[in-house]
Parts: C-alpha cells; sequence; structure tokens
C-alpha cells in the first residue's frame, strides 16, 4: 500500500464566505501538480473571483483505511419539491425520525448557519428528536483526509461516466459519503449543494449507499448543504468528530451502480 501521502486541501472564499473547496491525497512528488489544479479550480468557480484560496498540506500519520465506495442508485425526479419528497421518504425508510426529517430539510432550505447563511460544514441532527448537536453551528463539521486510491481513479471515473454520472461532483461526493457512511453512530446523510447551477443531491444511508436524485433546488438557489443524522448511543460527540475530521480513508474501488429510475411516492 502507499507510504509517505499526505492530504492536500484547497479552501477559497468570496465576500467573506465559502465558494469552493476540494482535496486529495497524494504521495509527495504529486503535490506540486494538485496544489496547481486545485487552485485553477478555485480561481475557476462560477460563484465569483475569490478573495482568497487557502491550500493546505499535511503528511497522513497513523492507520489509513481501505474502503469500497458505497452502490450507487439514481432516482429521476420532475422538480425540486418532488426531489425533496423523494429523498424524505429515503431519510424515513433508514430510520431518521419525520421531525428529524422536517428540522434538517427547512434549515438546509432557508440557512442553517446564523442569520439564515449557509454552513461551511454539516450539522449533526440526532435522527429522533431533530436537536442539531454540532458544537459551532456556523462551522459544523467537515469530513476530510479521505480520496480515492491513486491506481482506482481512472477506473472510477470510467464507470459512471459510462453510466452517465461523469461529472467531477459526483465523484467528489461518492468519497465523502463513503467516509461519512463509516462514521461512529451514522444513521443517514441528506446532501444538496449550495452551488447555483448544480441541482441534484443525493441522501445515503449504510443499507442502501449513495441514492442520487436528480434535482433538489430550483435553479438559482444559493442555499444547501449536509445534515448527518445519528443515533443516540453507542457513540461519543468526539469520536464522531474525530473520524470525521481526523481519520484517513482511501477507497479502491466502486460498489454497484443500478440504472436511473423515477421516483414513484
Amino acid at each position: 500500500m502507499e507510504r509517505d501521502l499526505y492530504s492536500i486541501r484547497m479552501r477559497a472564499e468570496h465576500d467573506g464566505s465559502h465558494c469552493s473547496g476540494a482535496e486529495r491525497i497524494a504521495a509527495a512528488g504529486d503535490l506540486p501538480a494538485l496544489a496547481a489544479e486545485l487552485v485553477a479550480r478555485a480561481l475557476g468557480t462560477g460563484s465569483g473571483a475569490p478573495d482568497r484560496v487557502h491550500c493546505s498540506v499535511d503528511r497522513l500519520a497513523g492507520e489509513i483505511l481501505y474502503r469500497r465506495l458505497p452502490d450507487v442508485q439514481t432516482f429521476d425526479v420532475p422538480d425540486w419539491m418532488t426531489g425533496r419528497a423523494c429523498a424524505s421518504a429515503l431519510l424515513l425508510r433508514a430510520g431518521v425520525a419525520p421531525v428529524a426529517v422536517a428540522v434538517a430539510m427547512a434549515q438546509l432550505a432557508a440557512g442553517p448557519a446564523p442569520g439564515g447563511r449557509v454552513m461551511r460544514g454539516a450539522m449533526i441532527v440526532d435522527a429522533l428528536t431533530g436537536t442539531r448537536l454540532e458544537a459551532d453551528p456556523a462551522r459544523g463539521v467537515r469530513a476530510s483526509r479521505m480520496d480515492l486510491v491513486m491506481d482506482a481513479r481512472q477506473g472510477v471515473s470510467a464507470e459512471l461516466a459510462a453510466a452517465g454520472l461523469g461529472h467531477h461532483r459526483v465523484a467528489e461526493a461518492l468519497v465523502l459519503a463513503g467516509k461519512i457512511l463509516g462514521a461512529p453512530g451514522i444513521v443517514a446523510e441528506l446532501c444538496w449543494s449550495d452551488a447555483p447551477d448544480y441541482l441534484s443531491g443525493y441522501v445515503a444511508d449504510p443499507h442502501h449507499g449513495y441514492q442520487r436524485i436528480t434535482r433538489m433546488k430550483a435553479a438559482g438557489d444559493g442555499f444547501g448543504g449536509r445534515a448527518l443524522f445519528v443515533r443516540t448511543s453507542g457513540w461519543t460527540l468526539e469520536a464522531f468528530v474525530a473520524y470525521l475530521e481526523r481519520q484517513a480513508v482511501l477507497f479502491d474501488s466502486l460498489g454497484t451502480i443500478a440504472p436511473p429510475q423515477p421516483w414513484k411516492a
């Protein structure tokens, strides 16, 4: 397996708000090219020229976990209202209580950070009560230190492209969802992007994998984010956050990809 690996992370800001972010895990020799690639991505964002671009590199220490990416299923919906109804049903099936689904949906739609702003990270939501558990409601928790194994990247990208899922956001969301689904206490994840031109989103859970929904918001809507639903026992908030932020996870293969299907309530 790889040795002497580094986590390289990019975050860009515009008018004080997050506008672009990405990260990779790579060997030292690959870092200069990756740094240039990530900066170019930040400068090319559709959210306005960034005022500030942060790039950080850390050598990975400790155990690296190797995992398979989640299975993929796509639900095709005619509009964002149907998409959110689909997401709600998938969350209920995963074991999230109706009140928790309603709280998360409403807050992601209106801006879950103080002042109705988009959060920098994810909400942590009690899956039974809907109570938010993250220490900082503006920052939330940010999953980090995850990527595809370098030798698997081309094959995974080709499989996704052959299934009509070639957008880089899909691969990145799969990696992120895969890491989150390994967290202690996780029940499900809900996500849709805050990018005004990216309308799809997903629900992920340990039993059904990554369930992509083609429309989760209206075009031009700049709100979105991520809610992580957790059970109430068998874990600690400290362990949950430590796993998401510090544990390195590399994915070496892709799960099954089901053909897209229309959502039927």
